[in-house]
């Protein structure tokens, strides 16, 4: 940014490891009647003014799928851009599973990299997220397989603890979270809150002076009591949090709002045009939802000879655009090696975009964490702002971009794990 905001300043900035998780951030807070908007990249005076006054902020980026190194750069343009905002809070947004490690989306490194700028000692790490199935009991993570779905330890969950870049291999957060350098963190268990307890007890754990004190999360209404702990603590000053959107939802629950912008029911697909999604999760729960899907022209891509023959995008393209002209389509990818994940996610948003040039479509999805980043990431946009509830997790977006072709548009992006069978068919049916 160049200039200082010219607008109240917003009480929260987010930063999202990766697209779809920062989007069920933006919707927590626009539906507990925020004004919020997440940008795609640390945001221009003037993108900030056609955006006008702005209770949470968001940058969306994609460091869950970088390396430390290559993620420095990124993290320090957020930290300066939220310095710069003046936010009372800067969120580290995570996946509400964790997964990470020591050389890929290192939390420890982002902890780093962003406490440089913001002042207050007290690091909060919310470790679960009941609205999606997550929960943190004395440290250890469990989290549902699919909505509804039986709930597992983390590592033992039958897709996290063999996720193909970072399976998550220990449940103890304290201790994964060690592994990537953070190796003194506290612990508030929750019994704390029903004890009455909690305030007292985070006193004594920051008289040890920790790096982080890791918050449990075992039911829906302990993040009001965390929303407490948190905002009592912020006159010393602005404060990193860590965790998924439970810990929008903990603030929200003490600094709520009358419903300005309340949810409205999810509107079908605008009739100038059908439906375009890109799934690139291998994900069982998504395949599934592939498997449901009714509606759809399904084209499968080849993702090896994707990175290896520049013609074959060209063809993909003109089969897209060929049956777009007839209804709704879904390109789907193949299974590939987790070393190949992020080039075939840009590969992949490349022909998105692709598409997008020449075919007019009502609605955008895009399934899978990488692939979403990279997708949007390949288009000519700059925003996203909450539009209604699609399913938890994956909320229905407007598209904000200098190009009249997309500025507008629906899109919906989500996770590999997000979702009931019949996503793909309520997408269609609105």
């Amino acid at each position: 940014m160049s200039a200082p905001v010219p607008f109240p300043r917003p009480r929260v900035g987010w930063y999202g490891d990766d697209l779809t998780g920062a989007t069920d951030t933006l919707a927590t807070w626009a539906e507990h009647g925020h004004r919020a908007l997440l940008f795609l990249r640390p945001p221009t005076t003037a993108q900030l003014a056609a955006a006008g006054p702005l209770d949470a902020v968001g940058i969306a980026g994609a460091t869950r799928s970088m390396s430390p190194a290559a993620a420095a750069a990124e993290f320090d343009a957020a930290g300066r851009a939220f310095a710069a905002l003046g936010v009372d809070v800067l969120h580290y947004k995570c996946c509400s599973t964790f997964d990470s490690a020591p050389d890929v989306g290192s939390i420890g490194a982002a902890v780093t990299a962003l406490r440089r700028h913001v002042a207050n000692p007290f690091v909060p790490i919310v470790g679960g997220q009941p609205n999606l199935g997550r929960y943190c009991l004395f440290g250890n993570l469990f989290a549902a397989a699919g909505a509804g779905g039986a709930v597992h330890r983390i590592d033992r969950h039958p897709t996290m603890s063999v996720h193909p870049v970072t399976p998550m291999a220990e449940a103890d957060l304290r201790r994964h979270l060690a592994a990537q350098g953070m190796e003194r963190i506290a612990l508030i268990d929750y019994r704390a809150y029903a004890d009455g307890d909690a305030g007292t007890r985070l006193d004594a754990s920051l008289g040890t002076a920790p790096q982080a004190v890791l918050l449990d999360v075992a039911h829906e209404s302990d993040l009001a009591v965390i929303g407490r702990l948190l905002a009592d603590r912020l006159a010393a000053g602005p404060m990193l949090a860590v965790g998924p959107s439970s810990v929008a939802r903990a603030l929200a629950s003490v600094w709520d709002k009358p419903a300005a912008n309340s949810a409205q029911p999810v509107s079908p697909p605008r009739g100038d045009g059908p439906v375009l999604a890109l799934v690139g999760s291998l994900s069982p729960v998504t395949r599934a939802q592939v498997d449901a899907a009714r509606g759809y022209r399904i084209i499968a891509i080849d993702p090896a000879k994707l990175l290896a023959d520049a013609g074959y995008q060209k063809v993909l393209r003109g089969e897209a655009i060929a049956e777009l002209a007839q209804g709704h389509v879904m390109l789907v990818t193949d299974g590939a090696p987790g070393a190949e994940m992020a080039r075939i996610a840009h590969a992949t948003g490349a022909l998105l975009n692709a598409v997008l040039a020449e075919a007019d479509v009502s609605r955008i999805v895009v399934a899978g964490g990488d692939t979403s980043s990279h997708a949007v990431a390949a288009l000519d946009a700059w925003g996203l702002s909450y539009k209604a509830p699609m399913v938890p997790g994956a909320p229905l977006c407007r598209l904000h971009s200098d190009d009249a072709r997309l500025d507008g548009r629906d899109i919906i992006l989500k996770g590999g794990q997000m979702g009931p069978v019949s996503f793909f068919n309520d997408v269609i049916a609105g």
